[in-house]
């Protein structure tokens, strides 16, 4: 990796070199990244999207509970709960849902009935109040937010005191910088790491470095899976969305029938089958699956 943006990290994943101050990053997430559709986030979403949306984390929740062997509802923490369709969810499936974020507009605007249930600000002095107040969960959710925060291993250690005995984490980030990025790179299908994107994302992890981050700070690995891997378009020259802008609308539309094809096979299905992709480091994103270690 020679790009002078980055840095590898001792736990081998990449991190922005020159990196804002706290209060930086917290004003633009406050005043910028919701209200002008940054990341994945939109102020309209077409029912076959939410569809998508729903299903993720249907196979998720699903997955996480089958590996802590639990079926009852209980009390969930979503860590950067963006535009709450987490906490929509589990609530209606009779969970306690609870969630932070840097900013309520995204889930003001897209779930405002448990807006009252979301607490904005900056996540680790919420984080840290909250622990000193006892409080603990059976699910702390944090979904494509580790990325985005100044110290990813701070916020993984701190989280152990949030996770209830016999409880998970789930953690969800972008699979950046990987082997297929380094092949598509070197075989010109693309111009540049199109992936970085600063300051969004300080840090880049792939299934590799998120699993041995988490272990290095305190958590067991139950398991890791992928989610579908758009990036594959890229290595056809007809469907190369990087290259021509123009072809991305097909290639997310050919991913949404694709992923919910993946679903309908069920959950034990998708997840073997996003399980696999994880093995073989494809896929957008990556979710691990982290037991606190005893």
């Amino acid at each position: 990796m020679n790009d002078p943006r980055l840095q590898r990290h001792e736990l081998g994943f990449l991190e922005v070199a020159d990196k804002p101050s706290a209060a930086e990053l917290a004003a633009y997430y406050r005043n910028t990244y919701f209200q002008n559709e940054k990341g994945n986030y939109r102020t309209v979403y077409p029912p076959e999207e939410l569809e998508v949306i729903g299903l993720r984390i249907e196979q998720r929740r699903a997955w996480a509970l089958e590996l802590l062997g639990r079926e009852r509802p209980g009390s969930i923490l979503d860590v950067g709960c963006g535009e709450g369709f987490v906490l929509a969810a589990f609530e209606s499936l009779g969970w306690q849902v609870e969630g932070i974020d840097f900013s309520r507009a995204g889930v003001e605007a897209m779930n405002p009935a448990i807006a009252d249930r979301v607490e904005d600000g900056d996540l680790f002095s919420i984080l840290e109040r909250r622990i000193a107040e006892g409080e603990r969960h059976d699910l702390v959710w944090l979904a494509n937010v580790l990325e985005h925060v100044l110290e990813p291993v701070d916020l993984l250690e701190l989280l152990h005191r949030l996770v209830k005995p016999g409880g998970m984490l789930v953690v969800t980030v972008p699979n950046d910088g990987n082997a297929f990025h380094d092949e598509l790179l070197e075989s010109c299908a693309i111009a540049d790491r199109f992936w970085i994107a600063i300051p969004d994302h300080m840090s880049y992890f792939t299934a590799e470095s998120l699993k041995r981050t988490a272990e290095a700070t305190g958590w067991d690995c139950r398991d890791m899976q992928a989610d579908f891997p758009i990036d594959l378009f890229l290595a056809h020259e007809g469907s190369n969305y990087v290259r021509d802008r123009s072809k991305g609308p097909a290639a997310h539309s050919a991913r949404l029938q694709l992923e919910r094809l993946i679903g309908a096979a069920g959950v034990a299905a998708a997840g073997r089958f996003y399980s696999a992709l994880a093995d073989v480091g494809l896929g957008r994103n990556i979710t691990a699956f982290l037991s606190p270690r005893s």
